[in-house]
């Protein structure tokens, strides 16, 4: 996932700190760091508003100057100068949300709820200004006569289509409107977030009795000991709602009840009543961004959103969602019935609920296919996991990693890594901070501290980070991972290579800077590496005895590989619907969302032993973290994916030179310079093709 730092438009440039700003203000300073990474050593919180505000000040005065200046406009002094304004700003709000994200406190949600409305007036006080909207229109309808670069006609029309999307053309009493509603928006989407973090942080499942702990492995046992310790409850075990504690409970944990009560604490974060509801927030969000989309002149928000994406009309993304849903339901009904069968056995005359599902999955999977995931376990500690990433971005692109002890970190668990090519040049800083605590919120993500942009003819490489939630180490084990979160590490590192990787000129269009239908296709084309059976012999290492992985454990886990994959589907597939739904509405919705939220699943036929994979009260993609009519991107992408991973299949090498450069030079240096399916077809030469996904998936029938 890419996290959106804010909803503030952010770009770069280099103007200094006033001199009566705080002298003492790190960000009012230039960094003076290894590669201009951020100070995390003198950042304290009461640094962050200050500096936001001198920035919003400081990028005001910049557009106030371009405004003013009396020369005709043109791309230098009009586009250019936008693209460069706002360095102070962008410095301190990268860092902010992502601490705001990754490692914050009271303090900082405070900031983040007080600074919302600031950032959303200075936003509309660009975009809605009609002297400067005059000035870019004017380039933009003379931009034939230009003689532009390719890169300086997308900025351009970028720009132009983010005064229009805006609001530029609206008259003035329907600007005021917008900008009531997009400060409240902003507002919203702070306070999602904080609820979600807030009702994770607040819940623990307290196990006393040794009993209650039947099935579950040692190394679970331990970690939720090593919890227990860390609140103060010696001699007992305590589960959270991370995912790391959360999804191996409801897999191994035999006592049925106790799996329920965790599921659903899982399930209804947010939807608890009280000051951390937020089923209203939600409500308020869908039907705020439905009066803007008619604001502008769009049917639904969906629209409105699709508008700048590969889908580009809603009809498209449902044509795909409704073409995968019935071959998902189907399988989802067929391994519910098995499921129902065992429960039987078990003597649960009682139907599948959703806090069955992954338990009696694990049993049958063994029952089947002789694969019990803690076999698979030892094989995939962090560092050999680490390992193997490194291995294949180093034998796909020649990349080498040195980690960096002298470089300030903002926690103990992030460490930092110069990414270099293979001819020694460097190609970025990296940051990864790997397991869950309470000032993170639940989840994996990608960022960026600093973009990567071209100056004077040079490359100036970016800062990157990935954050994510894996299982603990303990005392006497190393962080042992999951295969789901073996294949986050590679899906978010995909992400971490598209930034590194990026080399425009124009930091507005590095790396991740596209559509977010394609966002996607560099992360998930990295899970294919991570479960091929010859890239798993290479990095898969017993953490004890050093031994690969057995061909027998790799066959197992290749013939189980398609197994669950109509429930893995059917839930990603309903969030992706109510998604959709919830942004095409063309009236305002009443109630609560997860009234609505009830309904829409009634109406497709999920069945009851299924739920969405994220309930509208914690569904953060949409309501704080930019997939807003946008979660689909993840299937989309996988279209896009699996059939670029067959590419490499198709020559008898996944390390095929000639594909890898092909996909570097014309997906991942490229960033949001040209049109996403034109990038995709010069490297594969011709469009994608969704037979690849759908084998992969278990779901291809042939006709």
């Amino acid at each position: 996932m890419i996290m959106a730092i804010t909803s503030l438009s952010i770009v770069a440039c280099k103007q200094e700190a006033n001199s009566n700003a705080e002298s003492n203000n790190p960000f009012l300073q230039s960094y003076n760091t290894p590669f201009e990474v951020p100070p995390f050593d003198k950042i304290k919180d009461e640094h962050y508003k200050p500096a936001i505000l001198e920035g919003i000040k400081q990028q005001q005065a910049e557009i106030e100057a371009i405004i003013d200046n009396t020369d005709s406009p043109t791309w230098d002094n009009t586009i250019l100068a936008m693209e460069i304004s706002g360095d102070l700003l962008k410095r301190a709000t990268n860092v902010f949300y992502n601490m705001s994200s990754a490692n914050t406190n009271e303090v900082i949600e405070k900031i983040a709820q007080e600074i919302s409305p600031d950032l959303s007036s200075h936003q509309d006080n660009i975009y809605l200004n009609s002297k400067l909207f005059a000035k870019v229109k004017s380039i933009w309808e003379s931009r034939a006569s230009l003689n532009l670069s390719m890169e300086q006609t997308k900025i351009l029309d970028n720009t132009y289509k983010s005064f229009v999307r805006s609001g530029a053309n609206l008259n003035e009493n329907d600007k005021k409107v917008l900008r009531e509603i997009n400060a409240e928006l902003s507002l919203l989407s702070v306070k999602f977030g904080q609820n979600i973090l807030n009702d994770t942080n607040n819940f623990e499942l307290v196990i006393a009795s040794v009993e209650d702990l039947e099935g579950l492995p040692e190394g679970i046992i331990e970690a939720a000991a090593e919890t227990a310790k860390e609140k103060n409850k010696i001699g007992k075990w305590v589960f959270t709602v991370q995912n790391s504690s959360v999804m191996p409970f409801i897999q191994y944990a035999k006592n049925r009840n106790l799996r329920e009560k965790l599921y659903l604490a899982y399930k209804n974060r947010g939807n608890n009543g009280g000051a951390t509801d937020n089923n209203q927030n939600a409500i308020k969000m869908v039907n705020l961004r439905l009066q803007k989309s008619k604001l502008l002149g769009f049917n639904t928000y969906a629209d409105y959103a699709l508008e700048e994406t590969m889908a580009k009309t809603p009809s498209t993304v449902n044509d795909l969602l409704n073409q995968l849903w019935e071959p998902a339901i189907i399988n989802a009904k067929g391994e519910i019935e098995e499921i129902k069968k065992m429960m039987q056995t078990d003597g649960i005359k009682d139907e599948v609920k959703p806090w069955d599902y992954s338990y009696y999955s694990e049993k049958i999977r063994k029952a089947k296919f002789d694969l019990d995931e803690q076999e698979v376990a030892p094989y995939f500690s962090l560092d050999q996991v680490q390992n193997g990433v490194f291995m294949v971005t180093q034998k796909l692109w020649g990349l080498n990693y040195k980690q960096l002890k002298d470089v300030p970190t903002y926690h103990v668990d992030a460490t930092v890594w110069e990414v270099t090519e293979a001819n020694g040049d460097i190609l970025g800083i990296l940051y990864m901070d790997m397991h869950p605590r309470e000032s993170k919120r639940g989840g994996a993500w990608m960022t960026s501290y600093k973009e990567q942009t071209t100056q004077d003819g040079k490359r100036i490489p970016p800062v990157i980070s990935i954050v994510c939630n894996f299982t603990k180490p303990t005392s006497s084990t190393p962080s042992l991972l999951t295969f789901d979160e073996v294949t986050t590490f590679f899906h978010e590192f995909g992400h971490a290579l598209h930034g590194l990787m990026s080399n425009v000129k124009y930091e507005s269009l590095a790396g991740t800077s596209v559509s977010r239908d394609f966002v996607e296709l560099p992360s998930q084309v990295m899970e294919n590496w991570a479960s091929d059976p010859m890239v798993l012999k290479m990095y898969a290492k017993h953490y004890q005895t050093g031994e690969v992985i057995p061909d027998a454990l790799i066959q197992k886990l290749d013939k189980a590989s398609k197994f669950g994959q109509g429930f893995a589907t059917a839930e990603y597939l309903a969030s992706s619907i109510l998604d959709m739904n919830f942004h095409a509405i063309t009236e305002p919705i009443q109630g609560t969302s997860s009234e609505y939220e009830a309904t829409i699943m009634k109406s497709i036929g999920l069945p009851t032993a299924i739920t969405a994979r994220h309930s509208s009260t914690h569904f953060s993609h949409i309501f704080s973290g930019g997939y807003s009519a946008g979660y689909y991107s993840y299937i989309w992408s996988g279209v896009l994916d699996t059939d670029a991973f067959e590419q490499f299949k198709i020559t008898g090498d996944l390390f095929n030179q000639d594909k890898a450069q092909s996909f570097r030079k014309n997906i991942l240096e490229k960033g949001g310079t040209e049109d996403p399916m034109a990038l995709y077809v010069r490297f594969k030469g011709s469009e994608p093709s969704i037979e690849p996904l759908l084998k992969k998936r278990g779901l291809y029938k042939k006709s």
